[in-house]
């Protein structure tokens, strides 16, 4: 069983419902305050999209490892995942995977609305049938897979409110631009393995590493302005402004960093400061929230 969970990647699914829960709350009718969100039928809504988007998410990741299996096996730190290692038959990883994201794309159905699992099955299916295929082919497999990336907000927000309007987009573009840094970084820390497995990550092709830098810069900047945005819709006041800006730059400097030293340890730092920056914006888009 503990290699079946391993297949479901639960260190990243956790900030998949994270952004989930997060448009979930931005969704809910008017001014929502704590009162209303903690009501019974808004619990029982946001458990059904947290556990169906859990499921879909958890599907998606074994089956995106039964696609990759071989490639896994070639890299070092994916060797000894469930299926390369042989702990995992193939079989059972595909089945497993079609029936928890099968399980997960109803739950949200009937337990949430349509257009919730709609978007649902759209992440899956890009992630799996468009990125994941173009891994071996292209680095632009990268911008590609932060469309999928930036459904979790999307679904959450649809789930509540039965709609996709602005603010919904604003928290998806949030964070299509965040991943960027955020994988670009891990690529770099992990080009060599991803060499020997023939997958296209832009530090492969370019292994000096100087479009990867410049690349982490640019979609930091980007991300300064954008993050800015709900605060200027009204959905959060004015010490989400101040914090987003702060850690926005602070995001920005990490990867100004990395362009001036070209380093894996400078990039493991863009890591780091994008894994703390997703929660700690978040967390300010809540604290801030007007009527709470």
């Amino acid at each position: 069983m503990r290699d079946y969970i391993e297949l479901t990647k639960p260190r990243i699914t956790w900030l998949i419902l994270m952004s989930t829960g997060i448009g979930y709350f931005f969704g809910l009718p008017g001014a929502a305050n704590w009162r209303q969100f903690l009501s019974g039928i808004h619990l029982l809504s946001l458990f059904h999209t947290t556990l169906g988007t859990g499921l879909m998410a958890s599907g998606t990741a074994a089956l995106n490892q039964w696609y990759e299996r071989e490639a896994d096996r070639r890299m070092r730190r994916t060797s000894n995942r469930p299926l390369p290692s042989g702990r995992v038959s193939a079989n059972g990883a595909l089945v497993f995977g079609i029936l928890v994201s099968l399980a997960g794309f109803l739950d949200l159905w009937l337990g949430a609305n349509l257009l919730a699992g709609l978007i649902g099955l759209f992440t899956l299916t890009s992630y799996l049938f468009v990125y994941t295929p173009l891994k071996q082919r292209t680095w632009w497999s990268t911008t590609v897979g932060a469309i999928p990336g930036a459904m979790p907000p999307l679904i959450g927000f649809a789930a509540a409110a039965g709609a996709i309007t602005r603010e919904a987009w604003v928290l998806g573009a949030i964070l299509f631009l965040w991943q960027f840094p955020h994988f670009y970084s891990i690529a770099w820390m992990y080009k060599e393995d991803y060499a020997r497995a023939g997958i296209r990550m832009l530090p492969v092709v370019e292994p000096d590493c100087r479009s990867t830098a410049r690349q982490i810069v640019l979609f930091g900047l980007a991300l300064i302005p954008v993050s800015l945005v709900p605060g200027i819709l009204g959905m959060s006041g004015r010490i989400y402004l101040a914090g987003a800006l702060s850690l926005g730059i602070w995001f920005l400097y990490s990867g100004v960093r990395v362009a001036l030293e070209r380093t894996a340890v400078r990039a493991r730092g863009v890591l780091l400061t994008s894994v703390l920056y997703l929660p700690l914006i978040y967390g300010l888009m809540l604290f801030d929230r007007p009527g709470l």
